[in-house]
């Protein structure tokens, strides 16, 4: 049924091109030209229109896609205020145009996004409360595909993610937000802010924390399911330091390349990296802009993919972060210890430590490169038939060095990095590499190394729809990890379509 409801709803705004064919290209509206659902997307917004709108909802609607997809103004418009250094990024085409955090809005900078179903909604006569009220409502249909080398039943794409069925067409994440951001441009008062992101698909097995409609995948394990992945307050605090953002709910992780989801990735599938460590946290986390360059971050959680009311599984979890930038902007360490308690073995328990660098070479190519170290202890052994009893859901044991061993330590650690080029506000070019050793195989289910060397491309038509094809190749070392435990290579074609509302 949820099936069939989004895919109807991928057709109805295909209707926009019908009076609008002739002369029309994939040019960006500047009304419209960040993407959607960033952690404080920034960029020029318009929300009048030089004529009466249209009276009926769906003509507007279709008008919003139209001039959405109209070719591009011959000169961007200026930017909106902001404070501290400008953006370093264009985003679009990339998924954001700041270096990204998490656990936070941008703060001192502005949040203008205007997606076409809020544009449709600002041109009813209640319009002007909307745009008071600062409450917007907007998300994406995401569908993507793969051809590969892997041909099992199942997931036997996996370890690699999130396209993990091999040869399919699948619904990945059906995604609606209901948002409100504070206004972190302001010094003079105190603002707040909250947003409630739900999601359906395949991908909801990757994002499921349990004690949140965990059974779906705990107990039924269902191909497609539905989780609240994000539900959190925002409180700002515009006179501490240069701004103060305090979350409290269930938020995604600190680190952040491609922690968040499908439109704030560069590609389509995640590295190895990004699929085994912590997705979601539950608490409350302090973000604080201490100057142009310092940024620092503390906080505390239930753990990772657990809920307070989870017990054994929850646990205190402290969590600190701190960010500097320099060269105007163009360079940024950001140093997290982003989940710290006993680390011992629990559903997904993960101490983890994490260090990224951001790098602006010129006006059209970066680098974004990130390495971690990530353990649990006392972690079930496979190989002791004694400890089975001991191994929770979809929280694998770890192959231990002898059969004897009830439990033992379970470490690994990976690098990633990506490079991008920026062809136009249109097309941007990926290519990511990586290395990850899973020490004792208690993330992916093999004690292996592993790399990963993917080339992606990026193209927006207007700012409203988002495809990204990419080639991917991995290999596994040590053992067959690929084609449920088969295969020690994989090649895959892979790609998907992502259309906003």
């Amino acid at each position: 049924m949820f099936r069939t409801f989004f895919y109807l709803l991928l057709l109805i705004p295909l209707a926009a091109l019908l009076p609008a064919a002739e002369g029309q290209s994939d040019g960006a509206d500047p009304a419209l030209n960040t993407p959607f659902a960033g952690e404080g997307a920034t960029g020029a917004v318009a929300v009048t229109t030089p004529h009466a709108p249209p009276s009926s909802f769906f003509q507007r609607l279709l008008k919003a896609y139209a001039d959405d997809w109209k070719p591009a103004p011959s000169s961007d418009p200026p930017p909106p205020p902001f404070r501290s250094t400008p953006s370093p990024v264009d985003g679009p085409p990339f998924p954001f145009s700041d270096w990204p955090y998490g656990g936070s809005v941008v703060i001192t900078k502005p949040w203008t996004q205007s997606a076409p179903l809020m544009k449709t909604i600002w041109g009813d006569s209640e319009g002007e409360g909307w745009k008071k009220s600062g409450v917007q409502i907007y998300g994406w249909l995401n569908v993507g595909f793969n051809v590969s080398t892997s041909d099992k039943q199942g997931y036997a794409n996996s370890p690699a993610a999130y396209a993990e069925k091999p040869n399919s067409i699948q619904p990945d994440q059906e995604v609606l937000y209901i948002e409100r951001q504070p206004d972190t441009v302001q010094t003079d008062h105190f603002d707040w802010g909250f947003r409630v992101a739900s999601l359906y698909g395949l991908d909801y097995r990757f994002t499921t924390a349990k004690g949140v409609f965990s059974e779906q995948l705990l107990k039924h394990d269902r191909e497609y399911g539905y989780d609240p992945v994000m539900v959190y307050a925002d409180l700002y605090f515009p006179h501490v330091a240069q701004g103060m953002d305090v979350r409290i709910g269930r938020y995604i992780s600190l680190p952040d390349i491609e922690a968040q989801l499908a439109p704030n990735n560069y590609t389509y599938t995640h590295s190895l990296t990004y699929t085994y460590d912590c997705y979601t946290q539950s608490g409350i986390n302090t973000t604080t802009k201490l100057n142009d360059h310092w940024m620092f971050q503390a906080g505390l959680s239930a753990g990772c993919e657990a809920v307070p009311w989870t017990r054994p599984d929850a646990k205190p979890t402290f969590n600190t972060c701190l960010g500097y930038t320099w060269k105007e902007g163009g360079d940024n360490l950001y140093l997290c210890a982003n989940s710290i308690n006993d680390g011992k073995y629990a559903y997904n328990n993960l101490a983890a430590y994490y260090l990224t660098w951001y790098h602006k070479m010129n006006g059209s190519w970066h680098t974004a490169t990130e390495s971690w170290y990530q353990y649990e202890s006392q972690t079930p052994n496979v190989l002791n038939p004694a400890a089975s009893s001991l191994i929770e859901t979809n929280a694998n044991g770890a192959v231990c060095a002898t059969a004897t061993q009830l439990t033992c330590f379970a470490p690994e650690w990976a690098v990633v990095n990506y490079v991008e080029k920026e062809f136009s506000k249109h097309d941007y070019l990926t290519i990511r590499n990586e290395i990850m050793d899973d020490l004792r195989g208690q993330r992916t289910g093999f004690k292996t190394k592993y790399t990963e060397h993917t080339v992606g491309w990026g193209h927006w038509v207007g700012t409203t729809v988002l495809f990204r094809p990419e080639l991917r190749f991995e290999r596994s070392y040590d053992v067959p990890a690929y084609d449920n435990g088969t295969k020690k290579n994989q090649l895959m074609l892979a790609g998907d379509v992502i259309y906003f509302f």
